[in-house]
């Protein structure tokens, strides 16, 4: 890809990516039902055999798509920050996002597939193996979801009902900040997911917002990004400035928060 971004070459690329990704979700169930190991990283989070056999699965096949694009992956080697502020344009890959829904067999894991050019998504793919269902974006061309069985369909993000807004969250990661926000909300309907998919349901107005207070990393949000500012909604830090990428040597992202509803005051209870 150029430095300047092209559009139509953008679109042209998630079909494939789309394939790519359904081959990869097919790894991963096979895995799934089969059983498998888990380790833990340095960090202590853990991985599996699924994580790294749907990173082979992708990194091989970006890598044929655009060989003239490098990677950031959670399953891959990093590069030092002096070599990857250079890139213009890179892919941002979570082979396996919601690793811990994955070891529960709660089927709420998912991959997440960004483009990356100068800092923003401007290409997502969020894949569900278990559901094969798909949400896609590409800057400035909308947001979609698509089954195995089903044409492409149109997602937007809905307006917010003050009253009781739906706020959807992690079983794995409420902690007190989360639940102090729920407490400034006040009446609220509450929805549970794994993953990028939290962020999913705001795209398509299944949930008005979803505030992250803890951990994750840049690969966790790109994909999802795309997608929820196609379908007219946002993904932003406490201070509602749009998340970017590769701008600093850490890949931890700030906590951060999705909603759909522009006008919607969400900063008066952050």
């Amino acid at each position: 890809m150029q430095d300047s971004y092209n559009h139509t070459e953008c679109m042209k690329l998630i079909e494939s990516v789309h394939q790519l990704a359904i081959k990869a979700g097919e790894k991963i169930l096979e895995i799934y039902e089969k059983g498998f190991d888990v380790t833990q990283k340095p960090d202590h989070s853990p991985v599996t055999t699924a994580d790294l056999a749907s990173h082979k699965v992708i990194k091989d096949g970006l890598a044929r798509l655009t060989p003239q694009l490098p990677l950031i992956s959670e399953e891959d080697e990093r590069q030092p920050f002096e070599t990857r502020r250079k890139w213009p344009s890179y892919w941002l890959v979570d082979p396996l996002d919601g690793t811990r829904e994955f070891i529960k067999r709660n089927d709420e894991f998912c991959i997440n597939i960004a483009l990356i050019h100068h800092h923003e998504p401007l290409l997502g793919l969020v894949y569900s193996p278990v559901l094969q269902l798909s949400y896609y974006a590409c800057r400035g061309k909308g947001a979609y979801r698509q089954t195995a069985t089903s044409i492409k369909e149109i997602v937007k993000t809905r307006k917010t009902a003050a009253q009781c807004p739906t706020v959807v969250g992690s079983r794995s990661h409420a902690g007190s900040p989360f639940l102090a926000f729920l407490d400034r909300i006040g009446t609220h309907e509450y929805a549970c997911k794994g993953s990028a998919l939290k962020s999913c349901m705001v795209a398509e107005g299944n949930a008005d917002i979803y505030p992250r207070f803890g951990p994750t990393s840049e690969w966790d949000t790109a994909a999802a990004q795309c997608i929820v500012e196609e379908a007219g909604g946002r993904l932003t830090d406490m201070q509602m400035q749009a998340l970017r990428y590769n701008e600093k040597a850490s890949l931890e992202n700030p906590p951060f928060v999705a909603f759909g509803d522009h006008d919607f005051n969400w900063s008066a209870y952050l």
